[in-house]
């Protein structure tokens, strides 16, 4: 995928090293200072009776030089996807890709004499314009008509869409899309089994304009919203019905308002996918008789076109720059997919327990109930957060590894990703390299730094049960400030969300 996604992120990625750190005061990193710094800095009220697991080592030998609550199993939130990248890198390979491919029964002349088979791998880069491509493949082989029916081939996975635990109220939500194996992304942010709903104001009193993108028939909308005076409040709701293949729009909108664009996931991404291929076909020329199924794509049929996504070292940078939950559920599908030939949760989650007790992981200590850490069943500690760290370093795919992380402070998206806006102007800001994690009660920040004396440090903190409605990120960011060298502030500037229970990227916020 050589699109404007791969410019951005190769651009932004290289940019990342003009960025200068602001000049601050030096803080030499005595460890008796730093244990009394970052016990300062956790004596914070809002952690009283808290699950609390931090651990500072040097990244060069290892050595721990602060811990606390370091063995405390917390839910690590999207910490979790650094032990999914980890994982995959090690089972799939940094070149990987997946493949997407149509392929057809007997030819005859330009008329298929059976069935055309769409089949995915899990591929979650795919957007509205390689269907579109895929479509323009088959016209050029010269098919025009086919006789039999589309069968959408997702059977690389199993069928199951969702986490086992995940909140049903979060399912009409692009962060917990459906997994399949063939699927769609609307955006360059890769946010695949979603859909994205522009809502313009009408006339005073008129109903709102709604379209979707991509436009599909194979959803519904249910417009019941109206445009309301100019300078009114918005009541504006859109929502996906559980269950359903229909978006309803409710609530005023004033008329003066500008386009307002929300990403609702679809009820299952296999037909989603399908029937924008189906309507690309017709585009293109090429007409199919019968209906659009589910099924699997015979030994002998014949290929017709296949489409490769960009190499998973590319991947990652989206996955965790963005915290992109579906991407992570993909990946586990595909390890278990490839390890015990089963594209499932059971099978991928085994395989990650397993690489990672390969990097030398104690996994002992670890629950793993999915793959992006939207579960609230996962428990992992900060030792081993630390301890997967360290050992990542002597890996091949480090550098890709480590470029996928979160730069904070950068305000470039493909670069500072979920810490664009934190740590700005601060010993941190281009220096701190980290994933962060959010959910309701739990934060988190794990990964690497370099302290004013140019060590390079490893540091991984997890906070479960605070007492704060909105995530303490600020006690985050001051550990993260000492480390670097910066001054032991009281307190950070906080990262402002729409809802402080998430990630800032699944609300498509700005981070």
């Amino acid at each position: 995928m050589r699109s404007v996604l791969l410019a951005a992120v190769v651009a932004a990625t290289t940019a990342v090293t003009a960025v200068s750190t602001p000049a601050v005061c030096a803080v030499v990193a005595d460890p008796d200072d730093l244990r009394g710094d970052i016990g300062a800095i956790l004596a914070d009220p809002r952690l009283a009776g808290a699950g609390v697991g931090v651990v500072v080592r040097d990244a060069g030998t290892g050595r721990t030089l602060y811990e606390r609550g370091a063995d405390t199993p917390l839910m690590p939130a999207s910490n979790q996807k650094l032990q999914t990248l980890a994982a995959a890198f090690g089972v799939l390979g940094p070149r990987y890709r997946f493949r997407t491919t149509v392929a057809s029964g007997p030819r005859r002349g330009g008329r298929v004499r059976g069935d055309l088979y769409l089949k995915g791998t899990g591929d979650p880069t795919l957007r509205p314009r390689d269907y579109r491509r895929l479509a323009g493949a088959v016209a050029r082989a010269g098919i025009r008509r086919v006789e039999g029916r589309l069968v959408a081939d997702d059977t690389h996975f199993d069928d199951r869409r969702l986490g086992g635990d995940w909140e049903t109220d979060d399912e009409q939500y692009a962060y917990a899309a459906q997994v399949s194996a063939l699927t769609l992304s609307p955006d360059r942010e890769l946010h695949a089994g979603a859909v994205r709903v522009n809502v313009a104001a009408g006339r005073r009193g008129a109903p709102v304009h709604v379209a979707l993108w991509p436009s599909t028939r194979y959803l519904t909308v249910d417009n019941r919203a109206r445009t309301g005076a100019p300078g009114t409040r918005s009541t504006l709701s859109i929502t996906r019905p559980r269950g359903t293949t229909t978006i309803r729009v409710t609530g005023s909108y004033p008329a003066d308002g500008p386009v307002r664009r929300q990403l609702r996931s679809v009820h299952e991404p296999t037909l989603y996918a399908a029937a924008v291929f189906r309507a690309a076909l017709r585009a293109h020329g090429v007409r199919v008789e019968g209906a659009t199924v589910r099924g699997r794509t015979p030994a002998r049929a014949r290929r017709v076109a296949v489409r490769r996504s960009m190499p998973l070292r590319r991947l990652a940078v989206p996955y965790m720059k963005l915290s992109n939950n579906t991407i992570a559920e993909i990946l586990v599908k595909a390890m278990g997919r490839k390890r015990k030939g089963v594209g499932s949760w059971p099978a991928g989650l085994s395989v990650t327990r397993r690489q990672l007790g390969r990097l030398g992981v104690d996994t002992s200590r670890l629950t793993f109930a999915d793959g992006s850490g939207l579960s609230r069943s996962n428990r992992t500690t900060a030792r081993q957060l630390s301890e997967l760290l360290l050992r990542v370093r002597g890996r091949r795919w480090f550098p890709a590894f480590a470029d996928a992380l979160p730069v904070a402070g950068h305000p470039h998206p493909w670069v500072g990703g979920t810490l664009a806006s934190r740590m700005r102007h601060s010993a941190a800001a281009g220096n701190v390299r980290a994933k962060t994690g959010t959910l309701t009660g739990v934060t988190a920040l794990s990964g690497y730094v370099r302290g004013s004396d140019d060590r390079r440090l490893i540091f991984s903190i997890v906070l479960n049960g605070y007492r704060a409605r909105s995530a303490p990120k600020d006690i985050e960011d001051r550990i993260a400030i000492r480390l670097a060298g910066g001054p032991s502030l009281r307190r950070a500037a906080r990262t402002v969300t729409p809802r402080a229970d998430l990630e800032c990227s699944w609300t498509a916020a700005a981070c």
